[in-house]
């Protein structure tokens, strides 16, 4: 028997266009009431969130339970694999991020590995995918992007785009290619403020917009929005609120210099502060929407029904007060609803093959194993046979990749080794006790159990690198597992370089450790 359907409630259409393109997200495992009754008034889009995952059944009663309401609801979730994961936000990824499959750099397997997202995505009624991100790493001291970037070399990063962006929209999930104009070069995190590129026009077109024009040459559904200030296309406005970054630049065709998107523009979190702070959600949801942009995500933070009402009545007040034109905010709505018609379309056409297919379980932790890379130190490394001592060194998480998904070497060593155990060195204790201090107590801790120190980014963090040399110089034979982006030098009798620290990262680095499965 079909699901039952509720007919839409009438409202104006202003209204019901203003509520179309907005991407909001809730709290909780449930669908509360106050959005099903905004999906019978127009909302066409909801944002989900690790907050809102228990486990694939439950994701997939709530997704069904938003259709019950509204048949062709966009459904979006940030899952990149790797650190940034939302389906297994409580247990690590299956699936490595980018930059392993970039040290890998072959398109078939992140093909793969994105349809088999893609199909564990559609499984659980996922039609959008934030993801993937396309920007270049091509700065090292980037507090935000580092591996969830395929890497520093802008073809390499382009190949790659383009394989995840066909494998995922190959199970019929619709990929979100993000964050345009490119997010790589920046040693500020928009989430807490207004990161500056000052790279010319020239350098951007080289370097950040390489994996763009690879992203819309294979199809790409959708682009995401950079809350980042490049004063070589606009000096006042953040590309999200510029009409020269989306209109002239994305929108705008090859032969007038643009990349010729004609699919859904979504912008980034409207509450990160780089927006927030300075125009507020309001005005800045009213901005993008006039810049180009088409779909207004929020919920990251804010995720109510105020906030849902307060954005659409802004929408809607800004067209009748003449700052935003009703045509440009009906042509934003409408390609929300055609994107939610293509993942219908794609669903049943899709639905009937996934069914078919043979799912690939295994395909996450065969590509981190052919990402890590292992160097040798000065002394012959003997794998480990009894019960270790994991040191991680553990930065301040960022905001995408939240702090509530474990990560590390230590629970699958001690599936491997029972009795490992693990001891955590943060910033704080490095300042508080002093380096000297923190090492003796790890030293202390460890009694005299072989050491794996874990680290990450560790060129980007001054005392971690101080504490890992003092470590090193007290316990040589220390094996080192690098699991950020492998910028400094190898360390340790054994050095692993995982390129994430997904959970399939750490599996690979523990079975390299004692060397069995």
């Amino acid at each position: 028997m079909p699901p039952l359907v509720r007919p839409v409630r009438p409202t104006d259409t202003l209204t019901r266009d203003a509520l179309a393109v907005l991407q909001p997200g809730f709290t909780g495992t449930t669908a509360p009431d106050w959005l099903l009754r905004r999906l019978g008034e127009g909302l066409t889009s909801v944002g989900l969130f690790g907050r809102n995952v228990a486990n694939p059944d439950q994701l997939a009663a709530l997704t069904a339970r938003l259709r019950r309401e509204r048949e062709d609801v966009l459904v979006a979730v940030d899952e990149e694999g790797g650190d940034v994961t939302r389906l297994e936000v409580r247990g690590g990824s299956s699936f490595p991020g980018n930059h392993a499959l970039g040290a890998v750099d072959d398109p078939a397997l992140t093909r793969a590995v994105a349809r088999e997202l893609g199909r564990r995505l559609a499984e659980c009624g996922i039609t959008l995918n934030w993801a993937p991100s396309a920007d270049v790493n091509s700065n090292p001291d980037n507090p935000v992007i580092g591996v969830r970037s395929f890497g520093a070399d802008p073809h390499l990063v382009a190949r790659h785009t383009a394989a995840y962006v066909e494998g995922l929209q190959s199970a019929g999930v619709a990929a979100c290619t993000k964050h345009f104009p490119g997010h790589g070069d920046t040693a500020v995190d928009s989430h807490l403020d207004l990161p500056r590129i000052a790279a010319d026009l020239a350098t951007l077109r080289e370097r950040e917009l390489v994996p763009f024009h690879a992203a819309v040459a294979a199809g790409t559904r959708a682009v995401m929005s950079a809350h980042i200030l490049l004063p070589a296309l606009d000096g006042d406005r953040p590309a999200t609120l510029s009409p020269a970054a989306l209109h002239g630049l994305l929108r705008a065709p090859a032969t007038e210099g643009g990349l010729g998107f004609d699919g859904l523009i979504v912008t980034d979190g409207m509450e990160m502060r780089a927006i927030s702070a300075t125009y507020g959600i309001e005005r800045g949801s009213v901005l993008a929407l006039a810049a180009g942009a088409d779909a207004i995500c929020v919920g990251g933070g804010l995720a109510d029904e105020d906030t849902v009402l307060r954005l659409r009545d802004a929408l809607v007040a800004a067209v009748r007060d003449g700052e935003l034109p009703e045509e440009r905010l009906a042509d934003a709505a409408e390609r929300v609803r055609a994107l939610a018609r293509w993942t219908q379309a794609a669903d049943a056409g899709e639905g009937a093959a996934r069914k078919g297919a043979v799912p690939a379980p295994d395909i996450g932790l065969t590509a981190a194993r052919r990402a890590l890379r292992r160097t040798a130190g000065g002394q012959p490394w003997a794998p480990l046979t009894g019960a270790a001592y994991v040191a991680a060194f553990t930065p301040l998480a960022n905001i995408a990749v939240g702090d509530e998904t474990p990560w590390g070497v230590a629970a699958e060593l001690a599936r491997l080794l029972p009795g490992t155990d693990t001891g955590t060195y943060t910033a704080d204790a490095a300042t508080t006790a002093g380096t000297p201090a923190l090492v003796a107590d790890l030293l202390t801790a460890a009694a005299g159990r072989r050491v794996v120190a874990v680290v990450r980014d560790v060129h980007r963090h001054p005392w971690m690198a101080d504490a890992l040399d003092a470590l090193l110089a007290a316990r040589p034979d220390t094996a080192v597992v690098e699991m950020g982006v492998p910028q400094a030098p190898p360390r340790g009798a054994l050095h692993l370089a995982t390129h994430g620290a997904a959970r399939v990262c750490g599996r690979a680095a523990a079975e390299a450790l004692t060397g069995r499965r």
